[in-house]
């Protein structure tokens, strides 16, 4: 079965975390940004006009926004692979998941806007 064209892109939700390998980062925290590329046939959805035809962008938001929130993690690496693996469980209808993490204010001493680490699993890899 071929990967869907089709997309659910969530842009940037905020959320305010500690996760990192330095102490300071679990004591301070900071704040993160998420994104998410859902691939999935939208086909059905859009001609019958029913939420119950896709994948709620609120429910896949809400559900980063959990993992990101309620659990920490040293990595980043880690937060995206466990939002990917949570949601291709929890939403049998899509096919892959993109998640990007922004960390805007991370601990390099370099002048630089942020660093990211985005990451792809599907569903029939």
């Amino acid at each position: 079965m071929p990967e869907s064209r089709d997309r659910i892109l969530i842009h940037r939700l905020a959320v305010f975390a500690r996760h990192g390998v330095l102490p300071e980062e679990e004591t301070l925290g900071q704040r993160f940004y998420l994104s998410l590329e859902a691939r999935l046939d939208l086909g059905e959805a859009g001609r019958c006009d029913e939420i119950g035809a896709t994948v709620s962008y609120a429910d896949l938001a809400g559900l980063a926004h959990r993992i990101a929130t309620e659990r920490r993690f040293r990595l980043i690496e880690a937060l995206a692979e466990t939002i990917c693996a949570e949601a291709l469980a929890a939403f049998p209808q899509l096919d892959a998941l993109t998640v990007r993490i922004d960390k805007p204010s991370a601990p390099v001493p370099l002048v630089l806007d942020g660093v990211a680490v985005e990451i792809t699993r599907t569903r029939h890899a």
